[in-house]
Protein backbone atom coordinates (compact mmCIF):
# COMPACT_ATOMS: atom_id res chain seq x y z
CA UNK A 1 0.00 0.00 0.00
CA UNK A 2 1.47 3.84 -1.05
CA UNK A 3 2.53 5.43 2.05
CA UNK A 4 -0.08 8.46 1.20
CA UNK A 5 -2.82 5.85 1.31
CA UNK A 6 -1.59 4.85 5.27
CA UNK A 7 -3.06 5.83 8.33
CA UNK A 8 -1.46 4.57 11.85
CA UNK A 9 -3.08 5.64 15.21
CA UNK A 10 -0.44 4.87 17.76
CA UNK A 11 -1.26 3.95 21.81
CA UNK A 12 1.49 4.65 24.00
CA UNK A 13 1.97 4.60 27.64
CA UNK A 14 4.45 7.05 27.82
CA UNK A 15 6.17 9.17 25.88
CA UNK A 16 9.47 7.65 26.28
CA UNK A 17 7.66 4.77 23.85
CA UNK A 18 8.12 7.47 21.06
CA UNK A 19 11.78 9.08 22.05
CA UNK A 20 13.89 6.78 23.57
CA UNK A 21 17.00 5.52 21.69
CA UNK A 22 15.85 3.47 19.00
CA UNK A 23 12.24 3.12 19.72
CA UNK A 24 10.27 0.78 18.06
CA UNK A 25 7.32 2.68 17.87
CA UNK A 26 9.14 5.50 15.97
CA UNK A 27 10.86 3.04 13.60
CA UNK A 28 7.68 1.43 12.58
CA UNK A 29 5.60 5.18 12.03
CA UNK A 30 8.90 6.52 10.29
CA UNK A 31 8.04 7.47 6.62
CA UNK A 32 4.74 5.78 7.22
CA UNK A 33 2.15 8.65 6.21
CA UNK A 34 -0.14 10.49 8.68
CA UNK A 35 0.21 9.37 12.26
CA UNK A 36 -1.19 10.23 15.00
CA UNK A 37 0.34 8.91 18.21
CA UNK A 38 -2.00 9.23 21.87
CA UNK A 39 0.19 9.31 24.95
CA UNK A 40 -1.72 8.05 27.84
CA UNK A 41 0.25 9.08 30.45
CA UNK A 42 2.69 11.55 31.71
CA UNK A 43 6.35 10.05 32.30
CA UNK A 44 7.69 10.10 35.69
CA UNK A 45 9.62 13.05 36.39
CA UNK A 46 13.41 13.05 36.28
CA UNK A 47 15.36 14.92 38.16
CA UNK A 48 14.19 17.91 40.02
CA UNK A 49 10.41 18.49 40.97
CA UNK A 50 8.57 20.92 39.17
CA UNK A 51 8.56 24.06 40.14
CA UNK A 52 5.78 25.88 42.27
CA UNK A 53 2.91 26.87 40.52
CA UNK A 54 3.02 23.87 37.84
CA UNK A 55 0.63 20.89 38.22
CA UNK A 56 0.07 18.01 36.31
CA UNK A 57 1.49 19.54 33.22
CA UNK A 58 -0.52 22.59 33.64
CA UNK A 59 1.40 25.78 34.07
CA UNK A 60 -0.80 28.15 36.25
CA UNK A 61 0.79 31.58 35.17
CA UNK A 62 0.85 29.55 31.77
CA UNK A 63 -1.29 28.21 29.35
CA UNK A 64 -4.09 26.24 31.19
CA UNK A 65 -5.23 23.03 30.92
CA UNK A 66 -7.61 21.81 28.54
CA UNK A 67 -10.33 23.67 30.44
CA UNK A 68 -12.87 20.83 31.02
CA UNK A 69 -12.88 19.08 35.09
CA UNK A 70 -12.67 16.01 33.89
CA UNK A 71 -8.97 15.85 36.10
CA UNK A 72 -7.53 15.00 32.43
CA UNK A 73 -5.42 16.97 30.33
CA UNK A 74 -6.69 16.10 26.89
CA UNK A 75 -4.69 18.98 24.59
CA UNK A 76 -2.56 18.35 21.48
CA UNK A 77 0.62 18.92 21.54
CA UNK A 78 1.55 21.83 20.06
CA UNK A 79 3.09 21.86 16.61
CA UNK A 80 6.18 24.06 18.53
CA UNK A 81 6.44 21.00 20.91
CA UNK A 82 10.49 20.82 19.78
CA UNK A 83 11.33 17.65 21.78
CA UNK A 84 8.38 15.89 19.25
CA UNK A 85 9.08 18.44 16.60
CA UNK A 86 13.16 17.34 16.88
CA UNK A 87 12.11 13.30 15.65
CA UNK A 88 11.66 15.03 12.22
CA UNK A 89 7.99 13.74 10.95
CA UNK A 90 6.12 16.19 9.40
CA UNK A 91 2.88 14.43 9.61
CA UNK A 92 3.38 13.12 13.26
CA UNK A 93 0.34 14.41 15.45
CA UNK A 94 1.48 13.20 19.15
CA UNK A 95 -1.92 13.76 21.54
CA UNK A 96 -1.73 13.44 25.31
CA UNK A 97 -5.00 11.80 27.40
CA UNK A 98 -3.14 13.04 30.39
CA UNK A 99 -4.03 9.97 33.15
CA UNK A 100 -2.78 10.09 36.43
CA UNK A 101 0.24 7.79 36.52
CA UNK A 102 -0.22 5.07 36.92
CA UNK A 103 -2.25 3.52 34.21
CA UNK A 104 -4.62 1.01 35.25
CA UNK A 105 -8.14 -1.12 34.50
CA UNK A 106 -10.11 1.99 35.64
CA UNK A 107 -8.66 3.81 32.44
CA UNK A 108 -9.37 1.18 30.06
CA UNK A 109 -12.81 3.20 28.32
CA UNK A 110 -11.14 6.48 28.79
CA UNK A 111 -8.23 4.84 26.16
CA UNK A 112 -11.23 3.34 24.27
CA UNK A 113 -13.03 6.88 23.51
CA UNK A 114 -9.93 8.59 22.98
CA UNK A 115 -8.53 6.04 20.22
CA UNK A 116 -12.26 5.86 18.90
CA UNK A 117 -12.05 9.33 18.29
CA UNK A 118 -8.71 9.32 16.46
CA UNK A 119 -9.50 6.47 14.40
CA UNK A 120 -13.17 7.72 13.34
CA UNK A 121 -16.72 6.20 13.05
CA UNK A 122 -15.95 4.63 9.53
CA UNK A 123 -12.47 4.62 8.90
CA UNK A 124 -11.15 4.33 6.10
CA UNK A 125 -9.63 1.19 4.11
CA UNK A 126 -5.70 1.73 5.21
CA UNK A 127 -6.10 2.80 8.92
CA UNK A 128 -3.54 0.65 11.06
CA UNK A 129 -3.56 0.35 15.07
CA UNK A 130 -0.05 0.31 16.49
CA UNK A 131 0.20 -0.71 20.08
CA UNK A 132 2.55 -1.94 22.93
CA UNK A 133 3.27 -5.64 23.26
CA UNK A 134 3.14 -6.51 26.74
CA UNK A 135 6.05 -6.69 29.02
CA UNK A 136 5.96 -9.17 31.61
CA UNK A 137 4.55 -7.90 34.76
CA UNK A 138 3.36 -4.36 33.61
CA UNK A 139 -0.09 -3.49 33.91
CA UNK A 140 -0.16 -0.02 32.42
CA UNK A 141 0.90 -1.75 29.29
CA UNK A 142 -1.49 -4.61 29.42
CA UNK A 143 -4.44 -2.06 30.17
CA UNK A 144 -3.83 0.01 27.01
CA UNK A 145 -2.82 -3.23 24.99
CA UNK A 146 -6.70 -4.07 26.24
CA UNK A 147 -8.09 -0.86 25.13
CA UNK A 148 -6.48 -0.87 21.60
CA UNK A 149 -7.58 -4.87 21.08
CA UNK A 150 -10.98 -3.73 21.60
CA UNK A 151 -10.73 -0.96 19.16
CA UNK A 152 -9.01 -3.27 16.63
CA UNK A 153 -12.12 -6.07 17.37
CA UNK A 154 -14.99 -2.80 17.15
CA UNK A 155 -13.39 -1.01 13.79
CA UNK A 156 -12.16 -4.41 12.25
CA UNK A 157 -8.59 -2.80 11.45
CA UNK A 158 -5.56 -4.09 11.94
CA UNK A 159 -3.33 -4.05 15.06
CA UNK A 160 0.63 -4.34 14.75
CA UNK A 161 2.60 -4.26 17.94
CA UNK A 162 5.77 -1.93 19.06
CA UNK A 163 8.32 -3.65 21.01
CA UNK A 164 8.50 -1.76 24.98
CA UNK A 165 11.43 -0.60 25.86
CA UNK A 166 11.70 -3.18 28.25
CA UNK A 167 12.36 -6.01 25.90
CA UNK A 168 14.64 -4.20 23.54
CA UNK A 169 18.59 -4.08 23.82
CA UNK A 170 19.64 -0.64 23.31
CA UNK A 171 23.70 0.33 21.89
CA UNK A 172 25.57 3.07 22.50
CA UNK A 173 26.20 4.68 18.95
CA UNK A 174 30.04 3.40 17.38
CA UNK A 175 29.11 0.24 19.44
Amino acid sequence: MPVHDRRFVAVSVGAVELLRPESDLLRLVEGAGYVDVLIAADDPPVGPPAPLGVLAGCAVDGPACDGDDDGYDDRDAEPGDEVFAALGLPDLHVHRLGLHPPVGPQHEDDLVAALSELVGFDPEPGVFLLGPAVAPADPARSVVDQAAQRIARVYGIPLLRFRCHELCVVTAPGT
